[in-house]
């Protein structure tokens, strides 16, 4: 696994044995990326990493100049090498919080410009989570909510799905707050 671009491209993210994350692929990374450069300046962005993992995202983010980036996973084994990553590659614009992702979700009090997240495929309460954010109000206008998440699940329904992108097997659907309110309007 490597990070795919921005000052840090090439460097390499490499896991100790026994890490149990399951990593987004540098091929969907590199399509979620793309579609993200040509939506935003990055130099503006600021970015909440839900259920990190390896900090593979975070990292892109990072990589590409975000104002800021706050990493959050409650492994503490992954959180400790997400921390060392941070140090090794001298990121000062990203942070890693030791957090449960529902429990932080509660507490937080800022809003993003982009919320990723990659919870485990098998996580109780995946479906709930784009409510979850939205109902904290916790994304900026004109942001995105960018959920990860396998085939089994369709979130276009939800009244602030945007679009969804396939890469291999991996599933991004996009939300929007904004699109929401503009739905209700309509009506």
């Amino acid at each position: 696994m490597r990070i795919i671009g921005g000052d840090l491209r090439g460097k390499m993210i490499l896991p100790p044995n026994g890490y149990k994350a399951r990593p987004t692929t540098d091929f969907a990374k590199e399509g979620l990326f793309n579609t993200l450069i040509n939506e935003f300046d990055f130099e503006e962005l600021e970015v909440l990493d839900l259920f990190s993992g390896t900090g593979s995202i975070s990292y892109e983010f990072a990589s590409r100049g975000v104002q800021k980036v706050i990493s959050v996973e409650m492994n503490p084994f992954h959180c400790n090498f997400i921390k060392r990553c941070v140090s090794d590659f001298k990121l000062k614009n990203m942070q890693v919080v030791h957090h449960n992702v529902f429990d932080f979700l509660e507490i937080c009090k800022v809003k993003f410009d982009i919320i990723f997240a990659d919870p485990p495929y098998d996580i109780d309460g995946l479906e709930n989570i784009p409510t979850k954010v939205f109902n904290k109000e916790l994304v900026k206008e004109g942001g995105y909510l960018i959920l990860e998440h396998p085939d089994t699940y369709s979130f276009t329904e939800d009244p602030r799905f945007v679009k969804e992108k396939k890469y291999g097997n991996v599933h991004f659907s996009y939300f929007r707050a904004d699109v929401f309110a503009q739905k209700n309007i309509k009506k």
